[in-house]
This record gives C-alpha cells, sequence and structure tokens, in this order.
C-alpha cells in the first residue's frame, strides 16, 4: 500500500514521514526527486540550460534553484513548461524508488510530495495523508527555515492548492500545529490504522 502524505509549504512533511519511518515505515520523497533528476549531465537539467541559459547554473555545474525559483514564479509561463518538463521525469523516478521500497518489506511505504494533487502523483496512491497547519504558522516557518522573502512564499503558497482544497481532497490528516507529542500521537494512531487496513 502507498500512502501520499502531502501538506503545504512548511507544514512539516519531512517531520511527519520521519516519525513513520521510526515506526518501521519506508518513504520516498519527491523534493529529492526533483532534486535529482536535474542533477548536472541529467536531460532535464540540460533542457532547463537551453531554455533559460547560464544564469541558473552554478559555476560547479549545479542547478541554481533558488534563480530558477526567481524566474518561474515571476512568468507563469515558465512554471508550466518548467513542470511539463520534470513532472513525467519525477513521476518515472518515483516509481522507481517505490518498487525498490515495496521489495524491502515494509508493512506500506510513503509518497512524500509538496504537489501530491497539483501534479497528479495521487493517482499512484492508495490514501492521502495531508499534514496541516494555518497559514500563518506555514509562513513563519518557512522564512525561518528557508532564508526566503515573503513574497516567495506567497508566490509558492499561491502555487499549491488552498488548505481549503488540500483538506477536502483528504482521506487521513494530522494537525501539525501544535507540538511534537501531539503530531507522534496522530501518527501512531494512523500507522495502526493503515496496518489494519492492509490485514483487512
Amino acid at each position: 500500500m502507498i500512502i501520499g502524505l502531502t501538506g503545504g509549504i512548511g507544514s512539516g512533511k519531512s517531520t511527519v514521514a520521519r516519525a513513520f519511518e521510526t515506526l518501521g515505515v519506508a518513504w520516498v520523497d519527491a523534493d529529492d526527486v526533483s532534486r535529482e533528476i536535474v542533477l548536472p549531465g541529467e536531460p532535464a537539467l540540460i533542457a532547463i540550460k537551453k531554455r533559460f541559459g547560464d544564469q541558473i547554473i552554478h559555476l560547479d555545474g549545479t542547478l541554481n534553484r533558488a534563480a530558477l525559483r526567481d524566474i518561474v514564479f515571476k512568468h507563469p509561463e515558465h512554471r508550466q513548461w518548467l513542470e511539463s518538463l520534470t513532472h513525467p521525469k519525477i513521476r518515472e523516478r518515483l516509481l522507481q524508488h517505490l518498487e525498490r521500497l515495496k521489495t524491502q518489506g515494509a508493512p506500506y511505504v510513503l509518497l512524500v510530495s509538496p504537489l501530491l494533487f497539483e501534479s497528479g502523483q495521487d493517482a499512484l496512491v492508495s490514501r492521502s495523508l495531508v499534514v496541516d497547519v494555518p497559514q500563518a504558522l506555514q509562513l513563519s516557518r518557512t522564512l525561518q527555515r528557508d532564508g526566503v522573502s515573503e513574497s516567495q512564499v506567497h508566490a509558492i503558497l499561491a502555487a499549491q492548492l488552498s488548505r481549503e482544497q488540500r483538506l477536502a481532497k483528504a482521506d487521513d490528516v494530522i494537525d501539525n500545529s501544535g507540538d511534537h507529542a501531539s503530531m507522534l500521537k496522530q501518527v501512531v494512531r494512523l500507522d495502526e490504522r493503515y496496518r489494519q487496513l492492509l490485514n483487512d
């Protein structure tokens, strides 16, 4: 069984995934895979460099993600082009990782993806789990963590489903606005439920 774990920026998806990991659950992160497919030598990076030029490439040949993000969030047509290039490649690579994890004997696996619904990756999962926090908390956490401007965070939020839309699509929800212990309790409860579903 594949559980899709999603949530807006700064909601704590990775923290929740690591909590599941302590219970023996394997996970693959779409953000990690999105970085993987633009490593030097990868076809996606070659195509991105061809379109945007050397301004989005660091001296060591790696992608300057901040420069690219700045371009695509200012120009919707560039973002559409980038997504049409990268989403199929990310999906293909995710499937490879998920297949590998399935063979390792975990009870179920998590697909952690900020754009689970937006990218159509929810078609790969049996259930969707949304990590939910109020937008003000998303904003403050992201500003502290990522060192980006407030306008960039708002642009990222605008590119994601609204909180209400995400919750409407969720099979399960973890409220991550409280303390760590509260989140862990919810993870343990859901883990028991997922294992039960596997046995039914």
